[in-house]
């Protein structure tokens, strides 16, 4: 017992170098973390910020500002998985929402949606949350991942294709289906280690931006203090300056 205890002990000690490994090599716009409640005005503005083009791909429909509200309002954080992707300003780039409440008949499946702003597109980010979003749904005993997307959505498309999903087209819609294999503790260790290390550095950039923040204060307040001198040296010159010889009072 002793004996597959150790085993087992190395293994997990050899997946977490492993991990530690790729978390070196990550770039700080690719870090991915999980969203709470408390980034619902994020989730909000990213959403928000999203042409009208871009919308009707993400949600199938060109969604007015009050519907894209809506959506967010009622997205369930007990039950479904909120990822996103900031950048060194902690302005959400990317978010993905894995959907795990489903009907009954449906408890092993997961819908999979994901939005990527303009400027960032073009660096896999969009399959870097989906790869995420499969190793988390997996945990959950998700055994099938789907994706119901216009067939028009050529990048959504491309990202299920090139995982090994079924495709099955309906007209102008398209859906996507992927068979997960089940979950074991190295995909457990690998979801521990990516939200601690998401959280991680979450927790530093706003560390980061509070420095930065705090600097500015302080700068600012120097400034001031250096004016305020100017101004009490020029008015104390002026107020005791002598009088000049053909100014002397008669």
């Amino acid at each position: 017992m002793q004996t597959l205890s150790i085993h087992h002990s190395l293994k997990v000690w050899e997946q977490l170098k492993r991990q530690f490994k790729k978390a070196a090599q990550f770039e700080s716009h690719k870090v991915i973390c999980t969203l709470q409640r408390e980034h619902t005005l994020q989730i909000e503005g990213h959403l928000l910020g999203l042409s009208e083009s871009d919308r009707y791909l993400r949600f199938g429909y060109a969604a007015k500002d009050e519907q894209v509200k809506s959506y967010v309002e009622q997205i369930d954080f007990n039950t479904d998985k909120i990822l996103g992707i900031f950048d060194l300003d902690l302005k959400l780039i990317a978010v993905a929402h894995l959907s795990l409440a489903r009907p009954s008949k449906f408890t092993r499946c997961a819908e999979f949606g994901v939005s990527v702003l303009p400027q960032y597109r073009g660096q896999g980010l969009g399959a870097h949350l989906f790869e995420h979003s499969s190793m988390l749904a997996r945990n959950e005993g998700v055994s099938m991942l789907f994706i119901h997307a216009l067939s028009e959505n050529a990048p959504m498309l491309k990202i299920a294709r090139s995982h090994g999903a079924k495709m099955e087209r309906f007209g102008g819609e398209t859906e996507a289906f992927l068979q997960l294999p089940p979950r074991n503790w190295a995909s457990r260790i690998h979801q521990w280690f990516l939200t601690f290390y998401g959280q991680t550095d979450l927790e530093i950039k706003m560390q980061v931006r509070q420095f930065w923040h705090l600097l500015g204060q302080i700068q600012e307040i120097r400034q001031g203090v250096r004016d305020g001198r100017q101004v009490a040296s020029a008015w104390n010159s002026n107020l005791f300056k002598p009088d000049e010889p053909g100014e002397l009072k008669k």
